[in-house]
């Protein structure tokens, strides 16, 4: 996997190397999007999207229907399950129209990977990979799991829209930090060019990129994906002093947890520091801190998001300057299911210039 994110991370690299030769402005948020849907696409279904070199709508698709899932689960009257409205609403038509389009490409890749699993004259063991194709998908048709295609779509639907936002809003707000904070940002590179050559990172690189790491920690701290978490009581108990009864809703707000100045010194302050290099995950050893969520409904995720956000921020960074564009919009957050910019991320890249190397 380290190499296929050092792979899409460089589709990224070559679109932005265009950028800073014309001098263009760029809108971050919505190429972090492309970048981590490319990803998940071939992580979990060894398909390419190429969502950087063209649009072909799955973006869009995946971004209105995890809008409407936010909306559904707060909103006080189920206005999507009334028939006439349903067939009448412009926004529920657009949302039908998405769900078709992801279902349908589901629907191809699985029936796609189905025959080449049943092409495969392999015994399944615990360590099987197709070394051809290593995606989740494969990994699970090839097991034999007693899933029907329904549950099974459903599922790699949630992988595909869950596992590609999240991570996206990840390297937005770290971008944002960074581009607020020169200081971190020198450091940051000074060891992104200490470990990485000019091929594509390994597993040892990525290793050695304790300080990228304790960035993206840190970046999860202030905006942790998601913000919310949301649990149902499954039994009548108490919270400290309130009743909760069974089938409650709880909602736990991270953001809060994260920013608490009870629990955090300058809660509010971009500080990668605050995490010891070689100090232990701060994501299993800290009850504090769930960027991830906790307990058994934590995120199966966790470490593939996190060496994906290493992997493309320590490319971008040796590669590039960034800073916020000149007379864009003030950067705001808009919260749902992660937390987003209002109107994006405007960046203005540059390639880096090394000072040359004098020889003695």
């Amino acid at each position: 996997m380290i190499g296929l994110f050092g792979k899409a991370s460089d589709r990224l690299c070559q679109k932005l190397d265009k950028a800073a030769l014309d001098g263009a402005d760029v809108e971050m948020e919505s190429l972090f999007s492309r970048l981590t849907l490319d990803v998940i696409g071939k992580a979990v279904f060894n398909y390419d999207f190429d969502s950087l070199s063209y649009d072909n709508g799955m973006v869009e698709a995946v971004y209105i229907t995890l809008r409407e899932a936010e909306m559904r689960s707060t909103a006080p009257i189920p206005t999507w399950k009334i028939p006439i409205w349903k067939d009448i609403s412009p926004r529920q038509r657009k949302v039908n129209e998405a769900l078709v389009l992801i279902n349908n490409v589901l629907d191809e890749l699985i029936s796609t990977c189905k025959r080449m699993v049943d092409e495969e004259d392999l015994q399944f063991h615990e360590e099987y990979m197709n070394e051809q194709d290593p995606s989740i998908l494969r990994f699970l048709l090839a097991s034999g799991e007693d899933v029907s295609s329904k549950q099974l779509r459903d599922d790699l639907m949630t992988m595909l829209i869950a596992g590609h936002e999240t991570s996206a809003a990840v390297l937005t707000w770290t971008f944002y930090l960074l581009s607020k904070c020169p200081k971190v940002m020198s450091k940051l590179q000074a060891e992104v060019d200490d470990v990485l050559g000019d091929g594509l990172p390994t597993i040892e690189d990525v290793k050695k990129l304790k300080y990228t790491t304790r960035v993206i920690n840190e970046s999860l701290r202030l905006y942790p994906q998601p913000p919310v978490l949301i649990r149902r009581s499954l039994e009548d108990d108490m919270l400290g002093e309130y009743p909760i009864g069974r089938g409650e809703d709880i909602f736990i707000s991270i953001w809060n947890l994260h920013r608490c100045p009870k629990h955090w010194d300058d809660a509010d302050v971009f500080s990668p520091e605050r995490w010891p290099l070689d100090g232990p995950n701060p994501n299993e050893t800290n009850q504090k801190y769930l960027p991830f969520g906790g307990g058994p409904r934590k995120c199966v995720g966790d470490m593939f998001a996190t060496f994906e956000n290493v992997v493309a921020t320590a490319m971008l960074v040796k590669r590039f300057d960034f800073q916020m564009a000149p007379g864009a919009p003030p950067v705001e957050m808009t919260t749902g299911a992660t937390i987003h910019t209002t109107k994006g991320l405007n960046m203005t890249v540059s390639r880096r210039t090394k000072p040359p190397v004098i020889p003695i």
